[in-house]
């Protein structure tokens, strides 16, 4: 029997996810994955060539709709990862690797920019965000300064989800979502900054090199044919408008209504929630984006997350079993080893060329103790990023947790006693991908994606004297990384 089912896309930076859900029960039918390379410096770059997106795509889609079985698949929606910039030229083919949002070489494009418009407080008001070097703005001035040949040779500019879609239909678009996090993009109106885009570049046409804006819950286009036969679905399955991966995961865990916070530790750690109208944070440190249901979603954004988890377990050959033994062997507060999990620069707080920091080691600390102090430095960057966030307006009294990094039941349980609210963990952590294919039947069946969900496990926060004394450790760290710009 084949069932009609709708598939999500989600091309992150480690990998691409295709996931299946059934269109009637909303159930999950197969999974598919796919990993990528990644181009790294130690200048800061971290870049991706968009045509690895295009084989992770086939492959994880392939690879999901064996694992369903017979399958009528009604709809596409595409997640993305934020803020990369992809560079076409005049055939729409990628010039050049992208720039990710991982990537820190353009702080002094960011300066460059500040100054421009007139300062940061200018910068917030023409579109409720900073310039950070996250963000797609300093890449297009990077591109420009630092890629001369290639800049002169981009006639489309577009972000990761945007070039999926164009390559999956021919239609180029974007939607308010992904685009907010450009940092040329108002997002209280809904437009480009003209100005924003003349200090980028003054001469470019641009209304010819940005893509046309789109609602996201519309349909894009129609699956063309060699995509099709490509990817083993039939010819005409529509697109919708897609997201950043962020907007998807809130989708995907229904935060499409006022409620608790979100947290995905996953490469990066975000916190968002919805909002019915614009937030921004007078600091620049939550960026001021919007979802992709046609509200707004609050965000704030930390680089290190399962990256410092990850390299720390990598270190001592530990798989998922290993970290979680380590979390319980030592003890909260990790007997005073603290660590700054700058590893990759910072974007909250924003030092972009900062470095990770043990301080505390002793001879007779051992490696879960080690382990601990990572996993434990993770999570007090993101409890001050949920301070910015609050300046926003949103202050979490629950917390729903998605990403890889929430499998980890120890981890879950530490966020809760960090963050000192309850963490709800949902069923499915793949939130992104399962909100993409949510977005799509939305689009396409006009079912829209209930409020927050209330299932999943419970993790009651237990906060120690130890745990407080060691995120007191941690702020002191942070807080010289910002004085001296480390």
């Amino acid at each position: 029997m084949t069932r009609r089912a709708f598939l999500g896309i989600d091309c992150g930076t480690q990998s691409t996810k295709a996931l299946l859900v059934d269109a009637e029960t909303d159930a999950v039918l197969g999974i598919g994955r796919a990993s990528h390379e990644l181009i790294e410096g130690l200048d800061g770059t971290r870049e991706q060539h968009p045509d690895w997106w295009i084989n992770a795509l086939i492959s994880a889609t392939r690879a999901a709709i064996e694992a369903a079985g017979p399958v009528e698949v009604s709809g596409i929606g595409v997640s993305g990862q934020q803020h990369g910039l992809v560079c076409l030229g005049s055939d729409d083919k990628p010039v050049r690797a992208s720039k990710l949002w991982n990537d820190t070489t353009t702080v002094q494009e960011c300066a460059l920019l500040t100054d421009s418009v007139g300062g940061m407080d200018r910068a917030l008001a023409l579109t409720g965000n900073a310039f950070l070097p996250g963000y797609t703005a300093p890449k297009v001035l990077w591109m420009k300064r630092n890629a001369a040949d290639a800049y002169a040779a981009t006639r489309r500019m577009c972000l990761p989800h945007d070039y999926l879609n164009l390559w999956l239909t021919g239609a180029f678009a974007t939607e308010p979502g992904d685009a907010s996090g450009t940092a040329y993009f108002d997002a209280r109106s809904r437009q480009y900054s003209e100005t924003v885009l003349t200090v980028m570049d003054s001469e470019r046409d641009w209304a010819a090199t940005l893509p046309p804006l789109v609602e996201s819950l519309s349909v894009v286009g129609g699956l063309r044919e060699f995509a099709a036969q490509a990817l083993g679905i039939a010819a005409g399955a529509p697109i919708s408008g897609g997201g950043g991966d962020n907007m998807m995961a809130a989708i995907g865990v229904g935060a499409v209504c006022e409620g608790p916070v979100v947290v995905s530790l996953g490469t990066s750690g975000t916190a968002f929630a919805y909002r019915s109208q614009p937030a921004v944070d007078p600091l620049g440190e939550a960026a001021a984006f919007c979802d992709s249901t046609g509200a707004w979603l609050p965000l704030v954004c930390t680089l290190n997350c399962t990256v410092a988890t990850d390299w720390i377990a990598r270190l001592f050959g530990l798989d998922h079993a290993g970290v979680e033994a380590a979390l319980s062997a030592s003890p909260p507060g990790a007997r005073g080893l603290t660590f700054l999990p700058h590893l990759s620069g910072e974007r909250t707080p924003n030092t972009p060329t900062g470095a990770g920091v043990f301080a505390g080691l002793r001879a007779e600390h051992t490696s879960q103790d080690l382990v601990r102090a990572v996993v434990e430095g993770v999570t007090f960057g993101l409890r001050y990023a949920l301070g910015a966030l609050e300046r926003s307006g949103v202050r979490a009294t629950q917390v729903t947790l998605v990403g890889g990094g929430a499998a980890s039941d120890a981890w879950a349980q530490l966020c809760a006693d960090v963050f000192r609210v309850t963490v709800l963990r949902p069923p499915e952590t793949e939130a992104a991908a399962i909100g993409a294919a949510r977005q799509v039947r939305w689009a396409v069946d006009r079912i829209p994606v209930e409020s927050t969900a209330t299932d999943g496990i419970r993790f009651e926060p237990h906060p120690s004297s130890a745990l407080e004394a060691a995120a007191a450790r941690a702020d002191h760290l942070r807080q010289v990384a910002i004085q001296n710009a480390l």
